[in-house]
């Protein structure tokens, strides 16, 4: 098997580990990976050959890209504070507490490269966080944390990893000047991104074609983590703020043909690119057998000594900060997500599986110094890397569900139906408000009025059914059998006008052009 051999095969196994994770009730990520340490044990399957400083910029923008889609700025406001505790404030703590103990344990390891390695290991992965919470049915003030969590914490672990190796690989290293870099790597990324989501929905109105508007949108990402490199800034943060900048202006809501396709492809774009990820993590125990060749013990012992530092100190960080958090909540903010209980802090800790951002920082570390040496210790700080991904994303991944059940913490769908009830009045107030707007310039029979108005009243109803009163609600239920009947029959019909046309295709004579052209108006209908 070749390169693209396994690709193809990485390829297919995302497809099925999304519906054998369903029926297992186990993430599809952490599927992946297993995948990927089976194909890395059997013989035939060879090693991967990305380059590492590939990996990040191939994989990170349309996964990035994907999770901000499911967000919006207005949730990141709303909860700045417990974003900034974890994304921030506990990745600096974290790198610090495993480069004091790597530095400790394994001998003749750098300083600089203990931080290293404490910077490539601290963040969670966002797309484990995302893809495992969002099956579990958790609440969603606790995903809403975990995204954010998840899309921010790389901003910093990767600036941090980046003045780290710099120390490392120069041998000097000054405070101040990696707290300028951070700055600057901040402002530059975020002016990038405001920069190029503007121009993308000036450019996108000027395509109009959502097929052409859609392939926009894929290329976007990677412009904006290219070009904020290119500038010194973050990648990632430049790709966060062109999401989330496209997000809140670039689709009309008229715009329902880009919108329902634009869905569609980024979520196959999503399953594939997840799939692919963390199979390569999974991949990566060919690197880490070699590594071990004969120092199996050694090498465990370390990284069993960085895996519980990283479970610990997520622990012990989020008791206080959660306790904190809850306590400032209580004084003023109303809206901020925050846990509300012991056991969602728990899952909160339990959730914080690490992934393919850390695999592909350790396989970037340079191999050489500026004085032609060798990196102090890189084999062994990609093993000590590889067990703190495994452990967590294996271990966490596999027990969190079960986890998840045992505490009993779940979506709040009272609250959820309320707010879905509330949207669903608040619509259907829009369609009488507007259609008063017509009656009042257009001179409309009477018979046709009362049909609008019912079926203004008929939108809201369609969305949740509480709108209305038992009366109504069975008028709707009659309608809606009705419907269905009719919708029945016309697709029978439909799909008897569908097969005539498509047996057309292969006649002699046919142009197949013409033929798919009346075949998408069927398909509109």
């Amino acid at each position: 098997m070749d390169q693209l051999g396994l690709l193809f095969m990485l390829l297919l196994g995302a497809l099925l580990s999304v519906p054998i994770g369903a029926r297992l009730g186990l993430p599809a990520p952490v599927l992946m990976t297993v995948l990927g340490i089976v194909m890395a044990l059997v013989d035939f399957v060879p090693n991967v050959d990305i380059p590492p400083d590939l990996i990040l910029p191939a994989l990170l923008p349309p996964l990035l890209y994907a999770a901000v889609r499911r967000t919006s700025w207005r949730q990141f406001a709303a909860n700045k504070r417990p974003i900034f505790l974890l994304a921030v404030a506990l990745v600096f703590v974290t790198m610090a507490s495993v480069a004091a103990v790597a530095h400790a344990i394994v001998p003749g390891l750098p300083i600089a490269a203990a931080f290293a390695l404490g910077a490539l290991v601290a963040p969670p992965d966002p797309v484990a966080a995302t893809a495992v919470a969002g099956q579990l049915g958790l609440p969603r003030r606790l995903v809403s944390i975990l995204e954010g969590e998840g899309l921010f914490n790389d901003v910093t672990a990767i600036v941090l990893y980046h003045v780290a190796i710099a120390a490392a690989v120069g041998g000097t290293f000054s405070p101040w000047r990696a707290g300028l870099d951070l700055v600057l790597s901040a402002v530059v990324a975020v002016a990038v991104g405001l920069a190029l989501g503007w121009a993308t929905n000036k450019v996108m109105s000027v395509l109009g074609d959502a097929t052409l508007q859609i392939g926009m949108t894929l290329l976007v990402p990677y412009v904006a983590y290219v070009l904020a490199e290119e500038l010194h800034g973050s990648g990632v943060l430049a790709v966060l703020t062109t999401a989330m900048f496209l997000a809140e202006y670039a689709f009309d809501a008229d715009d329902v043909m880009t919108r329902l396709a634009g869905h569609t492809v980024w979520d196959v774009v999503d399953t594939l690119v997840t799939g692919v990820a963390f199979g390569l993590v999974g991949l990566e125990l060919h690197n880490a057998i070699r590594t071990a060749s004969g120092r199996w013990g050694e090498l465990l012992g370390w990284s069993a000594a960085v895996v519980g530092v990283v479970i610990l100190v997520r622990l012990l960080w989020l008791l206080p900060a959660t306790w904190l958090t809850q306590r400032l909540h209580r004084r003023r903010d109303q809206d901020e997500d925050i846990p509300t209980s012991w056991r969602e802090t728990v899952v909160m800790w339990w959730s914080g599986m690490r992934g393919v951002a850390s695999v592909a920082l350790a396989l970037a570390i340079p191999l050489e110094t500026e004085d032609g040496s060798a990196f102090p210790h890189r084999e062994e700080i990609i093993f000590i890397a590889f067990g703190v991904i495994m452990v967590t994303l294996l271990l966490q991944g596999l027990t969190l569900p079960w986890l998840v059940s045992r505490l009993g913490v779940r979506a709040d769908t009272e609250r959820e139906k309320r707010y879905e009830k509330e949207l669903a009045v608040r619509a259907a107030k829009a369609a009488k408000r507007r259609f008063r707007e017509i009656e009042a310039v257009e001179e409309l029979p009477e018979e046709l009025s009362e049909q609008m108005l019912r079926r203004a009243f008929d939108i809201g109803l369609r969305i949740s059914p509480d709108v209305g009163d038992e009366e109504r609600r069975e008028a709707q239920e009659q309608r809606a059998r009705r419907v269905k009947r009719i919708r029945r029959i016309q697709g029978e019909m439909l799909s008897a006008a569908r097969h005539e046309v498509l047996a057309a295709r292969s006649e002699p004579g046919a142009d197949p052009e013409i033929v798919d052209r009346v075949l998408r108006h069927l398909d509109v209908r």
